[in-house]
Formats: structure tokens, C-alpha cells, sequence
């Protein structure tokens, strides 16, 4: 089974999110700062982490440059998540080591052709 590592703290996004993804098939563990999915992300090794950008303690931004430059970890996919859809957000994501970025709120259907894209499945 696909597991998924969602990096989210506000607990209706996470709660609503996780549960849409595991109706369609997949498993999710969850993360409620930035030092805890970067943790998360080395001891349990997900196919992809979902990365809101703000977090507390810290950001997705860190978060994800911690990750990437970690030889364990640098080749997992990060979809960046974030409602704060700036100009040059998506830029800033990419830059930051992040291989895509989705805003919120999010539409389903368009961040799980973005999981696929990571993730085919057979």
C-alpha cells in the first residue's frame, strides 16, 4: 500500500484530507509541525509527504531543504500545500526542494492526479 505522510496542523485539514485519501486506497500517517515531518520522513520512509508550507516550529519551507538534503530522504516526492497562493509561491516551493505545489482549499480530484504523477499505480 502507497503511504502517504501528510505534514498538516491545522486538524480539520488534516482530518478531512486523511480521510478523503484513505477512501482511496492509500495509507496516511500524519506529522502536526515541520521538525516532526522531517523526523517522520526519515524513520518511516512514505512514497510521498504532502507539506503545507506553514507550520509552527518549523515551516515547510525548512522542513522541505531538510529533507532534500538528507541522501535518505532526497528522492521522496513533496507536493507543497499552502492557501497563501502568492505570486512566486510556486517558484519559492520548487526552489525550496518541493517537486510540485497544490493550494488550498484543496481540490481532490487535481492533487491526486499530482500523487500520481509520483506515484503511478499498477
Amino acid at each position: 500500500m502507497t503511504k502517504i505522510l501528510l505534514v498538516e496542523d491545522n486538524e480539520m485539514n488534516r482530518d478531512m484530507l486523511s480521510r478523503r485519501l484513505k477512501r482511496r486506497g492509500y495509507e496516511v500517517i500524519m506529522a502536526l509541525d515541520g521538525s516532526q515531518g522531517v523526523s517522520m520522513t526519515i524513520s518511516e520512509r512514505p512514497d510521498l509527504v504532502l507539506m503545507d508550507m506553514s507550520l509552527p516550529i518549523l515551516d515547510g519551507w525548512e522542513a522541505t531543504k531538510t529533507i532534500k538534503a538528507n541522501p535518505n530522504t532526497q528522492s521522496i516526492p513533496i507536493i507543497a500545500l499552502t492557501a497563501h497562493a502568492m505570486a512566486g509561491d510556486r517558484e519559492k516551493a520548487l526552489e525550496a526542494g518541493c517537486d510540485d505545489y497544490d493550494t488550498k482549499p484543496i481540490e481532490l480530484n487535481r492533487l491526486i492526479d499530482k500523487i500520481l504523477h509520483f506515484l503511478p499505480q499498477s
